[in-house]
């Protein structure tokens, strides 16, 4: 037993048992760790250099334990603050702006969240009865790493149909959360990563963690630019259906540059955010659908449903499906199966069908009050998806934040999306609100106090 004190703000003590692993021993110690307590909400973390230091580990095992951990929702990971200790069970958001604050804003307006009291909870435990009365006990089993096959049956069909998608059950793995699959394609690509600037900056430092290098993409009003993709670039990651944060739609263009950038050897991983909620324009198909063996396909519930779910799937390329799982199974075995049923449940009963409907008419109507309240001119972006960007009386990002948190607003500025090295000067200045974040009868009084914060 490998046996070590790490110096956290505070002294630790923690084994790792050796016949686990190195990586795996040290996820399960500080998993241990927080679940006990020993570990308070809230702590940071040291950074992979300092604990490898101190553990006598390589700093890509420590990366890679922190990378799982963050994807199960016990750390979280902020540019700038380093890692630190999520709330204990809590799933880590699939939101740009990382950890939640320790007490909630009277006006919650940060992007990248959905209304979670818009779940729905009495469909989903009807469909968990459904699931316990019909399993077998070999359900509650360690379960397949690919994922439960109803689910992979019931998304490849939902897929095909809602979004263009061209996928067998044999080309889907199920992840516990977009974060996760992020890693996993990015561990097992080992190559420089193209990423949309700006972006976002969580899943910048996810692939940073898998040990990937991120090379800035411009995005200007037609979306990415795939003409500006760097020649050592062997993946490049975007959200063409509403980029984020900018809002933007990936142009027809720019959809067959990169697909043709692809077919040249590279891999185009696609997230489809926001992709389900669209409002004024008519739906875009996934970009999978024009290159399947060359586009990796990126889908989650977090926003449809919840993020702490956990619940996201990846639709692979042939000759990626393999190398995925089999660092899915060396991750964390298998995405929770109970989870995976019942969702598969309400796909194949089009309950989900119908939520997701709902939820995209309650969301146009919060966006259309977001417009009317502060102008077309001053909002961005909200053609679809569930946030804004909007672009202050007074210019100066900084100003507007403090002027936000004054009337109690939480909202994001967009400068920390920005690249470090994107090459750019005199980048706009703007905030990003999330218009779907509160409950519905908190909404109203939270567009008031953010009209108020933004009122030249």
């Amino acid at each position: 037993m490998s046996r070590f004190r790490a110096t956290l703000g505070l002294d630790l003590y923690v084994e790792i048992d050796p016949a686990a692993g190195r990586r795996t021993g040290l996820e399960y110690a500080l998993r241990a760790a927080i679940r006990e307590g020993r570990l308070a909400p809230g702590s940071r973390l040291p950074s992979t250099r300092a604990l490898a230091a101190e553990a006598g580990l390589s700093r890509n095992t420590v990366g890679a334990a922190y990378d799982q951990l963050i994807a199960e929702g016990y750390l979280t990971a902020r540019r700038g603050s380093g890692t630190s200790v999520a709330g204990v069970g809590a799933g880590a958001p699939d939101a740009p702006g990382g950890a939640d604050a320790a007490a909630a804003p009277a006006h919650d307006l940060r992007p990248g969240r959905p209304d979670v009291t818009a779940f729905p909870a009495a469909a989903w435990t009807r469909a968990t009865r459904r699931v316990l009365n019909r399993v077998s006990p070999s359900a509650y089993g360690y379960g397949d790493p690919r994922g439960a096959p109803e689910l992979r049956a019931a998304l490849a069909g939902y897929l095909g149909r809602t979004r263009g998608v061209q996928a067998t059950p044999e080309r889907i793995v199920v992840t516990a959360g977009a974060v996760q699959a992020l890693a996993l394609l990015a561990r097992v690509l080992g190559t420089a990563v193209a990423m949309e600037d700006p972006g976002l900056p969580f899943h910048r430092e996810v692939v940073r963690r898998a040990g990937a290098r991120v090379l800035p993409l411009p995005v200007d009003a037609h979306g990415a630019r795939a003409d500006l993709i760097g020649a050592e670039a062997g993946a490049v990651v975007v959200t063409p259906a509403h980029q984020y944060p900018t809002g933007v739609t990936l142009h027809p263009a720019r959809r067959h540059a990169l697909v043709e950038w692809a077919r040249g050897g590279g891999l185009v991983i696609e997230d489809d955010y926001d992709g389900e909620f669209r409002y004024d324009r008519q739906p875009v198909g996934a970009l999978q659908g024009m290159a399947p063996g060359h586009v990796a396909y990126l889908g989650t519930a977090s926003k449809t449903l919840a993020p702490g779910l956990r619940l996201a799937w990846l639709v692979l390329p042939p000759h990626l499906v393999g190398p995925v799982v089999d660092a899915k199974l060396h991750a964390d075995h298998h995405t929770e199966t109970l989870g995976q049923l019942v969702l598969a449940d309400l796909v194949t009963g089009h309950v989900y069908d119908r939520h997701v409907r709902a939820c995209r008419l309650r969301y146009r109507r919060r966006r259309d009050l977001l417009v009317a309240r502060l102008g077309p001119a001053a909002v961005h972006g909200v053609a679809a998806g569930l946030h804004a960007l909007i672009t202050p009386a007074h210019e100066d990002e900084a100003e507007a934040l403090a002027r936000c948190a004054a009337h109690g607003v939480a909202v994001e500025a967009l400068g920390p999306h920005w690249h470090d090295a994107g090459p750019y000067e005199g980048r706009p200045h703007g905030v990003i609100a999330g218009y779907g974040t509160p409950p519905e009868h908190a909404y109203p009084t939270a567009l008031d106090a953010l009209a108020a914060a933004l009122r030249p």
